[in-house]
């Protein structure tokens, strides 16, 4: 898939998984970053390239670098990040809210090709099976070990003469 979107399905809004996931940053930082949606339907915007060098000085001195990056990480990972992004005349954000200039062609294209295979890998996933208890095929070897060791307990229950 090459062709990038041409209608836009306008602003993408945060739904109560996306308010998580912005929560989980806000509370690694001193305060909180205007970027993030702070009420379900506020816009999810695209981040500014860039924008973890303005994040990173945010954390807070007890939280761990590690954990920012993976909260940051589950948000920007996010289907509806990547429809965002995606979104024909998407623009990026700084961490104020402002519009720093558009998204480039070759970021929409990425984000929309993410998007459209974390639709079809939702779509192919199977339901789970229940597995029946099959018992295990085993060598002559494995049958003989285990006949052996399931005599053991008996000839140490007899005493000894």
């Amino acid at each position: 898939m090459t062709k990038l979107w041409t209608s836009s399905r306008g602003p993408i809004a945060a739904n109560e998984t996306d308010l998580l996931k912005a929560k989980a940053i806000n509370a690694l930082l001193l305060q909180p970053i205007d970027i993030l949606p702070s009420t379900i339907g506020d816009p999810i915007k695209p981040f500014a390239l860039g924008l973890w060098n303005e994040i990173r000085p945010l954390l807070r001195p007890d939280a761990n670098v590690t954990a920012l990056r993976r909260a940051t990480g589950s948000y920007l990972h996010s289907k509806r990040y990547y429809l965002a992004t995606a979104q024909p005349e998407s623009m990026r954000f700084d961490l104020h809210g402002r519009s720093t200039g558009p998204v480039s062609t070759a970021d929409r294209l990425v984000a929309q090709q993410r998007y459209q295979s974390l639709l079809q890998s939702k779509e192919a996933s199977p339901a789970p099976i229940a597995i029946a208890a099959v018992p295990p095929s085993l060598t002559k070897t494995e049958q003989i070990r285990a006949a052996l060791l399931s005599r053991r307990p008996a000839q140490a229950a007899q005493p000894i003469k």
